[in-house]
């Protein structure tokens, strides 16, 4: 295996199921050794920025509901299952579920693609906070919005990745 295809082996996954911005990093010379957080982070995220609107919105749309059926249905990768544990949702009351689904429905009508946030750190009650707010947003803010929540949490993932060694 070359250092290409161990690269986006280990960090093609941190960006939801979008594993061209690990590839591109690396074709396009950006990583190199020895591998630090920042500098990868860095790279990837270059990468999503210098994709075409439809891209990143694929990206978008690749990530999860927050509490929706995917997370009911045990479909999460690992990582966001992970992540929306650490901040209580899949311990959610029936009406809190059901204003997250309320809440899902409307944000994914309005703008084409799921309610993204970070959520290390937050909270439930934070991240339906953030969400009724967020929810009232113009599209091209949302979008800039999801998009630098996106590189947020591709920081987080990369900070584990490389902790674990």
């Amino acid at each position: 295996m070359s250092d290409r295809d161990d690269f986006v082996a280990r960090f093609g996954g941190v960006f939801e199921h979008s594993p061209w911005i690990a590839e591109r990093a690396f074709d396009n010379g950006r990583i190199n050794a020895p591998l630090a957080a920042g500098p990868v982070h860095e790279a990837l995220c270059t990468e999503f920025r210098a994709a075409g609107h439809g891209e990143r919105l694929e990206v978008l749309r690749a990530h999860p509901d927050l509490a929706g059926k995917l997370a009911i249905a045990g479909g999460l990768t690992e990582d966001s299952k992970s992540e929306q544990a650490g901040a209580g949702l899949d311990r959610l009351s029936a009406d809190e579920h059901a204003r997250f689904t309320e809440l899902n429905t409307r944000y994914m009508t309005h703008f084409g693609f799921p309610f993204i946030i970070a959520v290390k750190g937050h909270d439930k009650h934070s991240i339906l906070a953030a969400f009724e707010t967020r929810v009232g947003n113009d599209p091209e803010t949302e979008f800039a919005t999801a998009c630098a929540e996106v590189e947020k949490i591709a920081g987080f993932r990369i900070h584990a990745l490389l902790a674990e060694g």
